[in-house]
């Protein structure tokens, strides 16, 4: 809080007022952390980038610059307000403003138009606390016209009540409602984006309760069904059945392997032996296994990986006279077996015998 607090205090020794807006001063005020510092000043960007260090100027059209001080990193805003959007999202002209009080009424939702001033106090236009005392969320403005200027806004909306636990005004859900055909326009990369910390969050049954009623799961192109589970991917991997959405290469891995593994019988050692962990967590909330119990079984597998073996590949060969290196796959795969089922044990001299016994001809 300082360094934040020196910042402002920064700007201010420059004769520019700042202040602390969104979710930093939301949180604080509920008592929770929030590690993304949004600032607003009515210093325009290019005096903002001689003040500071600058991290990032991309957004310097749309009055956006990224500074860091003391290794960490702030978004600084000029107070502006937003004209002209175009597809529903994106607004094509900016004019800068001199006050807060302006700035606050371009915001989506009232209880993120809180801000700290540089003596620590909060500064509030627009009754931030009463909503948050209420649990409620309310838009800056008539919700209709906002939601229509930035789609986005829709699933925002979903989102802050999901991880917040938070109810929507009426106002909020009928809007959506009436627009519910603008979600269309989002990429899939966007939406995933706030589907993905809806799902992430705890609360992300209460947060599927709200797609439903707002009648968003068609438009978002999800399946109908739903069983809370625990995982986010676990989420994902039920409503979008046709992976119409972008998943990283990791992600589409862990879809691979699970889908494989919900056919698979769990109490097989040699199934968990060649299973990721969290792989096998994520499937046993999906098929509602007690996963502790799976976890006990694949920690005490006598063997974890390959390496384990107590023979290497070098000595495989020498005992079986092998040139052509291409067996030693299946080989593996026997010894893995057996070891795992136990019925021969993982010692070299075992291993051997067994090894005469099923290949020396």
């Amino acid at each position: 809080m300082t360094e934040i607090i020196e910042v402002l205090k920064k700007i201010e020794s420059f004769g520019y007022s700042a202040y602390v807006v969104g979710g930093f001063p939301r949180d604080l005020y509920m008592g929770k952390t929030n590690v993304d510092i949004d600032i607003c000043t009515n210093a325009k960007p290019k005096k903002i980038i001689k003040m500071f260090e600058v991290e990032n100027s991309d957004g310097i059209k749309y009055g956006v610059v990224k500074i860091k001080y003391k290794s960490k990193i702030y978004e600084i805003t000029t107070f502006r307000k937003e004209k002209k959007y175009i597809n529903n999202r994106i607004p094509t002209k900016i004019k800068y403003v001199n006050n807060l009080i302006e700035d606050l009424y371009r915001r989506d939702f009232v209880i993120n138009t809180l801000c700290l001033d540089s003596n620590g106090n909060y500064i509030d236009l627009l009754g931030a606390r009463k909503d948050i005392d209420n649990k409620i969320i309310n838009m800056v403005g008539n919700p209709y016209y906002r939601l229509k200027e930035d789609c986005l806004r829709i699933l925002r909306a979903v989102r802050f009540a999901t991880i917040l636990n938070f109810k929507l005004s009426d106002e909020i859900k009928k809007s959506i409602i009436e627009n519910k055909e603008l979600i269309k326009k989002l990429s899939y990369e966007r939406k995933k984006e706030e589907l993905d910390k809806i799902f992430s969050s705890e609360n992300s049954s209460y947060g599927m309760h709200l797609l439903e009623e707002l009648q968003l799961i068609d438009v978002l192109d999800l399946n109908k069904q739903y069983i809370d589970f625990k995982n986010p991917l676990a989420i994902w991997l039920q409503l979008d059945t046709e992976l119409k959405y972008p998943y990283t290469i990791e992600e589409r891995k862990t879809i691979e392997n699970i889908r494989k593994l919900l056919n698979e019988d769990l109490s097989d050692k040699y199934i968990l032996y060649k299973s990721n962990i969290n792989d096998l967590e994520i499937v046993c909330d999906i098929k509602k296994i007690d996963f502790n119990k799976i976890k006990e079984k694949y920690e005490n597998l006598i063997i974890k990986n390959r390496k384990d073996i107590n023979i290497d590949a070098d000595e495989i060969c020498s005992i079986l006279n092998i040139e052509d290196k291409s067996m030693l796959k299946e080989i593996y795969i026997t010894l893995e077996k057996v070891i795992l089922k136990e019925k021969v044990q993982n010692d070299k001299k075992e291993i051997k015998d067994f090894l005469l016994t099923e290949y020396k001809k």
